[in-house]
């Protein structure tokens, strides 16, 4: 091969620090490099699947034929370092830091209380600046001094395709749209940089600064004679050819030859999806073909090179200063563009081929959205194979065997029409658990059609309807349909018979989830197409299609009478949010809404987490082996041999554990859990053994290829349901202290009803905790047979104890250390105590430190999560609405272990008891199941309950055919009935404020104002429908026990210690304000000044023991209880000498007295234990929420158009910290309730676990109007300084969603009464949680638009 280029070494550039490396692996990501080769650690590995945002960084590219620098975000868990020669990279910690000072990004994150766990923060931070950068050299007019170029809702845009679990996204939005030059500073949220009455120039003037032309350089200088050098490919097995004919050559020569593998390169994102498990012999990168990263269109159409990347082809069709393409091309170009945006997510369709897209779906049937659309624009493509050039149509291609892996795609071509005697259509649809991309359609299509008019009905000359994603192998055409079709008159009868024919046409093959969903999505695509052309009088009125060529359908459905069909185009994704904060001075600065600890240190990246510590000298990494049977006898296990697991030192099993120690890898008080599988595997997921590798992606390979023997002969079959586990009478004991009262007397109860509802039942599933940072521990170690341990715990105390039982050893020679935690939620209690356990026992045996990061996929189905229920209730009630009697038989899945399940059945109880229900009965069982163990999740066993309430509010007023509103108003508590169920728990007159909550909601929401307009719209519109519901909550907490530690050091700064960890719900923060406030009870005038002196440190288990549980919600005020006390003794002891030195001195300030006090030998530090007072122990928290939806009956999508909610935080220690916790929860909740599906195969293994099949909220699926009020309910004496609790309490709201959509769904039923077409009631259905889209779509009526059509043909034939 001729030299076309100068070879070199890899050089590139991070944060403007050159590295140049003479050998590396090819198969290195970028992410691996970073985080293992540089001090930058900003980027986090949250997925390894570019889905969740949290490695993101800027690439900078320069072209030296351009002389310009091209800047754009990247997934770095898939970029391949190789494909970086010549680029720079900038991390968050490069665009500023705590030495240098921080980025006004950073800032305004903080400044707006945008990070929590602080986890995803830094993604979240590349990602905006990616957009920012681009937007500066937009040619769009200067912004006012202090902005961008950027627009509110680019601004949205640019971090849509980034995940959170904590904050809700709202203040993330927020912090974000301060740089877009149209917003109004007004409609910004809470935040800490200005004041209640301050004007817009002030406000402005108070956001940290940002200069775009002072903006530093991406891209170093010295860079720019390096950046034109190709790989030295007699170093790397990395080729870069330069030409068709080279790569030609390359192909057929040794990189080929003897059986050698190799890989065809461009963005590397398909690794994302089908996961690598072995090394390539060569690489081939595809990106300096000239001939293949072309883009090109005129009026005869559109060419595309096969490495271009998806967003090059957006912005291209996008471009309006591109040629004339006809008004057809430049409705394809737009729809096209439209439509593509809503593939992956910026980051990854940066980098991301449209040729990569392509040969996935035709070599491994990836369900592409871009494969449909070129299907259905008739596309043809260009191969080349071993035989030479070839030309066929996109169809044609689809329809062979699998590419071979020499013939290599060159480009896509995509004709345009023109024929001026037609009209043509084109439209695109996609139905998807998010709207807004980052997640696979159910259903994609992309019809085009030829029509024209025949005096005043349509005539179809010609159709192309193509359909993907729907569960086949590749995207197909309806030609049946088509055929049809073609050459007929369009009316409602022929349609009619269109889609009945489209139906036995395109069917999802056996194995497909929701198989009838997408056939109804498939039948209503077409409907939606066509429909508007059927009614041709008010199309006609519009001048739709006299006299233009080439018609949007969407402009003619807006015209259709029968209200808007295709969904509106929205400017922004939300639109502006009212936050009251209701904040006390009493306790000065406690009650400040004061920002995050740390906040623009998480944005920044400078926060360390587990997997940040630098690894020591000679560190392993290991990954989990785990069962995929629920009961069998593991016979034995065999490693796959190939070059990505050559690093593999050893395999950790129950056999490894030290004689005296046992196999245990969680410890409560209900039993132990074993650490690994004896002979015996009892659930699919349980841990069977740790693979312990040089480094984590060989142990990962391992783990992910280890081939396990099994043997089920004699073996009972597993329990995986509770009906089962009932049958078997297979149950976990619940210990009588914790079984909840029954209230009242049942019997006499259904004696007074007028009606009854008999053995309905509810089921509830499962919900994956999806923390940021995934499972992660580092053991290391020590002199005398002592182990240092550092965990993402939320319970290092437990961990320390199973450690050091496991080992044989006294707990004296363990130490556990939690600096921070990435996301919690419960899921890192008692299920990370394995993780520390089984890294800790492989560096025991090898005695190297051994480190253990769990990818995501095996963390979702090892960690188990919430717990399933199902209940069946019989309940009695007045014709009022008034219910006099409920009875619930509950049987809850618990899995294969005890772990905290024992405490739900009280749990669930508890929240169900917030409506007054006459008398109260229950059987309440623990189902003990061949399924990973269920544990804590964020409300476990509350979130139940309320919503189990809510469901037999629901269905008791579609009984009485009564408002669902007025059911629920006759069943709140007075304070009798409260303390009834509750036990005399409220003893402080003006405790119960849900009462009054409730009026002010319905005021402050405009509830039955809305409710009416609700019904109005559902009057009018036949394809859209409203709900709205407001709901109530009352939620039990419980305090515990806590210790805390406080030292005051000789220069004055104070260090403190409490068993509290941060999680991410601001403990800190509170922690630090209470050492001020009660340190300055010795002078006042000191509290502020001293909120800078304090620094929480990290949680050591021998430093500061019985640390106990960071759950319930309530450790953060136990903390702070616990740090009062020991300030307290601090006061005591200097306040004598403060009044000695103000005699002698006159005054006296901090340094001064602490000096003094060094001098006399005060003792400065101080420890306490909090133990709360058994009779205040408990108490009630109180909130309501009004959510009002808009679901889209053809797809079954749901829209959050606006929730208000009031939440009761007593005196809030922080109300910027609660007010976090309060949206956080009520997304997380949204994501319980309409979202997460936690889906298992036959054997309880889940199914669902990645970010392509597992959705959270993201930005895009939260109320789009968001408004919180968070209310100081005043003294309150036996709390602490009158704090209540914010982090779970405000997940039962999003109930209120679920209820909201159950009302839209009905009046959806209600249409389809009116056609006579209903089978079923009107009010009497169950809507699953979560509902998702084909969960509504089914209640609503899979065959609804045939039902519509029908009514329409029975009105024609009358």
């Amino acid at each position: 091969m001729e030299e076309r280029q100068k070879k070199g070494s890899l050089v590139f550039a991070v944060n403007g620090e050159r590295f140049e490396l003479p050998c590396i692996d090819p198969s290195t990501t970028l992410l691996q490099f970073l985080r293992s080769g540089t001090c930058f650690k900003s980027p986090k590995l949250g997925c390894g699947e570019g889905g969740c945002g949290a490695c993101v960084v800027l690439v900078s590219k320069y072209d030296s034929k351009l002389k310009k620098v091209e800047d754009f975000s990247v997934s770095s868990c898939l970029t391949l370092l190789c494909s970086l020669n010549g680029c720079s990279i900038t991390t968050s910690e490069g665009l500023g830091n705590t030495r240098d000072g921080f980025h006004s990004i950073h800032e305004r994150f903080a400044g707006f209380h945008a990070s929590q766990c602080g986890f995803c923060t830094p993604g979240m931070c590349m990602s905006f600046f990616s957009a920012l950068v681009n937007a500066e050299k937009g040619n769009k007019p200067d912004p006012p001094p202090g902005f961008s170029k950027l627009t509110s809702s680019e601004a949205e845009k640019a971090i849509a395709g980034n995940l959170c679990r904590c904050t809700g996204y709202r203040p993330i939005a927020d912090a974000c749209k301060t740089f877009a030059a149209d917003i109004d500073i007004e409609d910004l949220g809470f935040n800490s940089f200005w004041k209640k009455g301050d004007s817009k120039e002030l406000k402005v003037s108070k956001l940290p600064p940002y200069y775009p032309t002072k903006n530093f350089c991406t891209y170093p200088e010295f860079l720019k004679s390096e950046s034109a050098t190709n790989l030295d490919s007699s170093k790397y097995p990395w080729y870069s050819p330069v030409s068709i004919e080279e790569l030609r050559s390359l192909l057929n020569s040794y990189v080929t030859e003897n059986g050698a593998s190799f890989k065809l390169v461009v963005g590397n994102t398909g690794t994302g999806y089908y996961k690598e498990t072995q090394r390539y012999d060569h690489y081939v990168d595809l990106r300096y073909i000239p001939e293949l990263s072309i883009i090109k269109s005129d009026q005869t159409g559109i060419e595309v090179g096969a490495t271009v990347t998806i967003s090059k082809l957006i912005s291209f069709l996008k471009d309006e200063n591109k040629v004339d393409l006809g008004s057809y091309g430049k409705l394809v170009s737009q729809k096209l563009a439209y439509h593509i945006e809503k593939i992956a997510t910026p980051f990854v369709r940066n980098s991301a081929s449209v040729g990569g897209n392509l040969v996935m779906a035709q070599k491994n049937g990836f369900p592409s959205d871009i494969a449909t659309l070129f299907l259905g624009l008739c596309a043809s493509v260009s191969l080349m194979t071993s035989h030479g050039l070839e030309k066929l149509t996109w169809e044609e291609l689809l329809w062979r065997p699998p590419l071979e892996s020499r013939t290599v795609l060159l480009s896509v071509s995509v004709p345009f029409k023109k024929d001026l005697n037609s009209k043509f259509l084109f439209e695109t649809y996609r139905a998807a658990p998010r709207p807004h991309g980052n997640a696979l359609a159910y259903v994609n299509a992309a019809f085009q059609a030829d029509v024209s008019l025949c005096q005043n009905d349509v005539l179809i000359n010609n159709i192309k309807l193509a359909f993907g994603a729907y569960g086949t192998k590749h995207a197909t055409r309806a030609k049946k349909v088509e055929e049809y079709l073609t050459g007929k008159i369009l009316n409602v009868h022929v349609l009619y018979e269109a889609l009945k024919l489209v139906k036995l046409e395109v069917v999802p093959e056996d194995g497909t989830l929701h198989p009838e969903y997408r056939s109804s999505l498939v039948v209503c695509y077409v409907f939606e197409f066509l429909y508007p052309f059927t009614d041709v009088h008010s199309a006609i009125s519009g001048g739709l299609l006299a006299g233009i060529n080439d018609i949007s359908v969407e402009k003619v459905s807006s015209s259709s009478k029968d209200g808007c069909i295709s969904q509106e185009r929205k400017q922004t994704l939300l639109s502006s949010a009212k936050q009251v904060v209701e904040s006390s001075t009493e306790y000065c600065p406690v009650g400040k809404p004061m920002k995050k600890v740390g906040a623009a240190m998480q944005a920044a990246g400078e926060a360390v987490y587990v997997d940040d510590i630098p690894s020591p000298p000679n560190c392993l990494h290991g990954a989990f082996i785990y069962s995929t049977k629920p009961l069998a006898a593991v016979k034995g296990i065999q490693l796959e041999s190939n070059q990505l697991t050559e690093g593999v030192a050893d395999i950790i099993t129950y056999k490894d554990i030290p004689s005296g120690g046992a196999n245990v890898g969680a410890m409560l008080l209900f039993g132990p859990e074993p650490l690994f599988a004896d002979d015996l595997a009892r659930c699919a997921g349980e841990r069977i053994a740790v693979v312990v590798a040089d480094s984590q992606r060989s142990a990962d390979v391992a783990a992910r290829t280890a081939l396990l023997e099994y043997d089920t002969a004699n073996i009972d079959s597993p329990i995986l349901t509770v009906e089962e586990a009932v049958e078997k009478s297979s149950f976990i004991q619940i210990p009588p202290f914790l079984y909840p009262k029954q209230v009242g007397n049942f019997s006499e109860g259904m004696a007074e009803a007028d009606h009854k509802i008999l053995s309905a039942e509810i089921r509830l599933g499962s919900e994956y905790y999806f923390y940021m940072e995934t499972q992660a521990a580092l053991a290391i170690p020590d002199e005398d047979n002592c182990m240092v341990v550092y965990t993402s715990s939320q319970c290092p105390e437990n961990a320390h104890q199973v450690i050091a039982s496991c080992l044989g050893v006294p707990q004296h020679n363990i130490r556990v250390i939690t600096r921070r935690v990435g996301g919690g939620f419960g899921g890192k209690a008692v299920r990370a105590m394995p993780v520390s356990t089984a890294c800790a026992l492989a560096a025991y045996k090898l005695r190297r430190p051994v480190r253990i990061y769990v990818n995501r996929n095996a963390d979702m189905i090892m960690t188990g999560g919430r717990h399933p229920m199902k209940v069946t209730y019989s309940v009695g009630f007045k014709s009022s609405g008034k219910i006099t009697a409920l009875h619930l038989d509950i049987l809850i899945n618990a899995g294969i272990s005890e772990d905290i399940s024992p405490i739900l059945p009280s749990n669930v109880i508890k929240a169900l008891k917030k409506y007054d229900w006459g008398a109260l009965s229950f059987d309440v069982k623990v189902c003990k199941t061949n399924l990973t163990s269920k544990s804590a999740m964020r409300a476990p066993g509350e979130v139940q309950g309320s919503y189990i309430a809510e469901a037999i509010m629901e269905h008791v007023s579609s009984l009485l055919s009564m408002e669902v509103d007025c059911v629920r108003n006759k069943n709140v508590h007075t304070i009798e009935s409260l303390n009834f169920f509750y036990d005399n728990i409220v003893t402080e007159v003006g405790e119960y404020t849900l009462p009054s909550i409730m009026e002010k909601l319905a005021a402050s929401s405009s509830f039955s104002q809305r409710s009416k307009m609700v019904e109005q719209f559902n009057q009018k519109n036949t394809w859209k429908k409203r709900g709205i519901s407001r709901v109530p909550i009352v939620y039990e907490a419980m305090q515990r026990p806590t210790p805390g530690k406080v030292s005051i050091l000789q220069d004055g700064s104070i260090v403190v210690e409490v068993g509290g960890i941060e999680i991410g719900q601001g403990l800190w923060t509170k922690v630090k304000q209470m050492t001020a406030y009660a340190l300055g009870l010795i002078e006042s005038s000191w509290a502020e000044d001293l909120v800078e002196k304090v620094r929480v440190v990290q949680a050591d288990t021998l430093s500061v023991v019985q640390g106990g549980f960071t759950a319930g919600s309530t450790t953060s005020e136990s903390s702070c209880e616990a740090v009062r006390l020991c300030c307290n003794v601090l006061v005591e002891r200097l306040t004598p000498l403060k009044k000695q030195l103000q005699e002698q001195n006159g005054s006296v300030d901090w340094p001064t007295l602490i000096r003094q006090a060094q001098m006399q030998s005060v003792n400065l530090a101080a420890n306490s234990y909090y133990v709360p007072e058994s009779g205040s122990m408990s108490y009630l928290n109180f909130g309501a929420a009004v959510s009002e939806v808009e679901i889209d009956i053809l797809t079954g999508q749901t829209t959050i158009l606006q929730s208000d909610l009031i939440y009761d935080c007593g005196q809030s220690l922080n109300p910027a910290v609660d007010m976090g916790q309060i949206e956080g929860a009520f997304v997380q909740g949204i994501g319980f309730f309409m979202h997460e599906e936690y889906l298992t195969n036959e054997d309880g293994l889940m199914v669902s676990n990645s970010t392509w099949a597992y959705k959270i909220p993201t930005i895009d699926t939260i109320p789009q109007n968001f408004n919180v009020h968070v209310v100081n309910s005043g003294h309150h004496e036996k709390r602490i300084l009158s704090s209540k609790a914010s982090g779970e309490p405000p997940l039962l709201l999003a109930a209120s969603v679920h209820c909201a959509t159950r009302a839209a769904v009905k009046a959806a039923r209600e249409q389809l009464k009116l056609w006579g077409k209903l089978d079923g009631s009107v009010s009497e259905f169950y809507l699953e949680v979560p509902a998702v889209l084909p969960v509504v779509k089914t209640q609503c009526g899979l065959n609804y638009v045939e039902k519509f059509l029908e009514s329409l043909l029975a009105q024609k034939s009358n």
